[in-house]
């Protein structure tokens, strides 16, 4: 080997960096000792962007295109390293690679509850979780905040690094927002976006990031705030309370009808017995009417009250109405009433015959 060929292996003519992995955000070439050559062809790609450091100090940035390394290239380092008169020997500099595509479907989470203040349930516990995307944007911010001097920082580190700071940056958007827990569960999309302007100002300046896309996947209360959230809605639904209740009896009394109707029948057929048995004691029981003596009349009694005589113990509204010589109808409206004293079992009403009598008297 040549001194040429020894001189050209200890240089960097060519400064590249083909990506070839999707999870890559920033990469430290590797100079492998190497200095740069006076006039080394620096190669940036699109969605690329090159940082200088040199002895832990920023340099000069470069976004896509080819250059030339020379003293009007590099005006920062130059600064740095104190050339009076130009570029004119190899020099070292770290150079970092920085990935500044979109990078999606980044997760994140609450590891545990956050606390809100909501306006309608007080202080509540709330878990969330969701999906961003996200670009660098300051590459110098970015690396001093976020990579450090990392030669290969890759999406996963990113993750973990960044998944708690985001919580913690969505957690302070959400209490400055004010937005009430039932919004947060109807509305997660809208609440994404409008969460952005509060959190890009605060990662951009704080990490060198910008979020493009904040999702909102799904936010979770305590089981007891669940259940005022469910009563909540169904007396949305129910609305006018005092017709809601109307309806319920209505129902319950239309589902416990046929049960209803067959006890009422019962207790008519026991009273009809009761009637038949009562009678027949009462026939027993009665004295032996003496003759009449001959040529007496016999006392005059009004048709109504000599029919009610004949009737059983326990009569129906058809044989009260019967009786009297009215409609069934005005019957039931007199018991309703209470003129005439009756007793309702289930949907039928019972007379007794002195009731009856009672009535005709007054």
């Amino acid at each position: 080997m040549g001194l040429m060929d020894y001189l050209k292996t200890q240089f960097l003519e060519i400064i590249e960096w083909q990506d070839d992995s999707r999870d890559t955000i920033s990469f430290r070439y590797p100079d492998q000792d190497k200095e740069i050559k006076n006039g080394a062809q620096l190669i940036v790609r699109e969605s690329q962007t090159a940082q200088f450091v040199y002895l832990g100090q920023f340099g000069d940035t470069y976004g896509p295109g080819k250059y030339s390394l020379t003293t009007d290239n590099i005006p920062i380092l130059s600064t740095l390293k104190g050339w009076k008169y130009g570029l004119h020997s190899p020099f070292k500099a770290d150079l970092y690679y920085v990935n500044t595509r979109l990078f999606t479907g980044n997760k994140w989470g609450t590891a545990n509850p956050i606390m809100l203040r909501d306006q309608d349930f007080g202080i509540v516990r709330a878990r969330a979780y969701g999906i961003f995307d996200f670009k660098v944007t300051d590459v110098k911010v970015f690396l001093k905040e976020v990579a450090g001097t990392d030669d290969h920082f890759r999406l996963d580190e990113f993750a973990d690094t960044m998944r708690a700071r985001i919580v913690s940056v969505f957690t302070n958007a959400l209490a400055s927002a004010k937005v009430p827990v039932l919004d947060v569960a109807a509305r997660y999309n809208e609440l994404g976006a409008a969460l952005l302007p509060l959190i890009n100002p605060e990662v951009s300046s704080k990490y060198g990031i910008t979020i493009t896309s904040f999702v909102i996947e799904n936010v979770s209360v305590p089981p007891e705030v669940e259940q005022a959230i469910d009563k909540r809605s169904s007396m949305a639904a129910v609305g006018n309370l005092n017709d809601f209740v109307k309806f319920q009896m209505a129902n319950s009394l239309t589902m416990e009808g046929g049960a209803a109707a067959g006890m009422a029948g019962t207790g008519a057929g026991l009273g009809a017995g009761l009637a038949m048995g009562q009678q027949i004691a009462a026939a027993m029981n009665q004295p032996q009417a003496t003759p009449a003596a001959a040529g007496a009349m016999p006392p005059v009694i009004p048709a109504a009250a000599a029919a009610a005589s004949a009737l059983p113990e326990l009569l129906g509204t058809a044989d009260v109405a019967k009786v009297l010589g009215v409609s069934e109808a005005d019957v039931l409206s007199t018991l309703e009433k209470g003129d005439i004293k009756g007793k309702k079992i289930g949907s039928t009403w019972r007379v007794t015959k002195a009731a009856l009598d009672e009535f005709l008297k007054s």
